[in-house]
């Protein structure tokens, strides 16, 4: 029996998903705790963070794919997951879903760009032949084991083609079966209304918010209103954790301890209180043969 995907029935809803960007299993448990209903993991932000470099390609299929593991058995939100090109061709596209799959993803992200590729708001950008992708978004469809497991397709071609190309190229996807679509860096209030006005009511459209990028700010509700259905900022945690870490280390070099910060941070019983420490301590005591020495000893009476 083929049980519900929790993920896809949210999409039918009327009202936009917005999917916290996450890039370890610390920030995705505190965007499990602030009451989010999805994730997405970012391949800019696990380039941010394990890597410090910018997204240019130089992270790996087992970086995304531990990263994932590592999300996933500490949260039980839908994850949604940056593939970048899926790391190759159509053969390495399979490998990359099936093992993203496994690993937890409830949706997988694949984009048109070549490798190595770079971020979707970077200049310089090139993409592959519609009829290249269409090959690799089928590998990816065929790869999967279950069709509970979404396939995004993403094309980078506004940038390279112009707008009408990129809704073409979405449309040659759609037409492939994938599950939603991602047109990236939409320039304007009147791209997006195009993308929407096309594809709205037929796929899922994301829309990725950038601190700073090419993509005008709105909020989830206003997208919504436009006709997306999925809402991302994949990089603004990482962006706050850089802001806050520069504050930090300013303050610890200029007064030699953690004092004058100390309003701005978690204390150990706050973080342990966060990363759940005392129920961690509390189940272990169960398989401790001195904590439970006596449990079956049997009545004296």
């Amino acid at each position: 029996m083929t049980l519900p995907n929790p993920l896809k029935a949210r999409l039918a809803a009327a009202q936009p998903l917005l999917a916290a960007g996450v890039y370890d299993a610390l920030s995705a448990l505190i965007a499990e705790q602030a009451g989010f209903e999805a994730l997405y993991l970012s391949g800019a932000a696990i380039a941010y963070t394990r890597l410090g470099r910018s997204d240019i390609g130089l992270t790996t299929y087992s970086e995304v794919a531990d990263s994932l593991a590592h999300i996933h058995e500490r949260v039980s939100l839908p994850l949604i997951v940056d593939a970048d090109t899926g790391f190759g061709n159509a053969l390495n596209v399979q490998r990359t879903v099936r093992g993203l799959e496994r690993a937890g993803a409830a949706m997988v992200q694949l984009e048109d760009q070549t490798f190595p590729k770079r971020c979707g708001h970077l200049s310089g950008k090139s993409v592959v032949s519609s009829a290249e992708m269409c090959g690799k978004l089928r590998a990816a469809l065929d790869a999967r084991a279950s069709q509970r497991t979404l396939i995004l397709a993403r094309t980078d071609a506004l940038a390279v083609e112009g707008l009408d190309a990129a809704l073409d190229r979405a449309e040659a996807y759609l037409a492939c079966g994938v599950d939603a679509l991602f047109i990236e860096a939409l320039r304007s209030p009147a791209q997006m209304a195009a993308a929407c006005t096309r594809f709205a009511g037929r796929a899922p459209l994301l829309a990725n918010m950038v601190e700073g990028g090419l993509s005008p700010a709105f909020s989830a509700s206003e997208l919504g209103a436009i006709g997306f259905k999925i809402v991302i900022f994949p990089g603004g945690a990482a962006r706050a954790v850089g802001h806050a870490l520069q504050a930090y280390y300013a303050s610890l070099r200029s007064h030699g301890s953690t004092a004058a910060f100390a309003a701005q941070m978690l204390d150990f019983d706050g973080l342990n209180r966060l990363i759940g420490t005392p129920q961690l301590l509390a189940a272990g005591q169960r398989y401790d043969p001195a904590s439970s020495a006596g449990a079956d000893t049997p009545s004296p009476n």
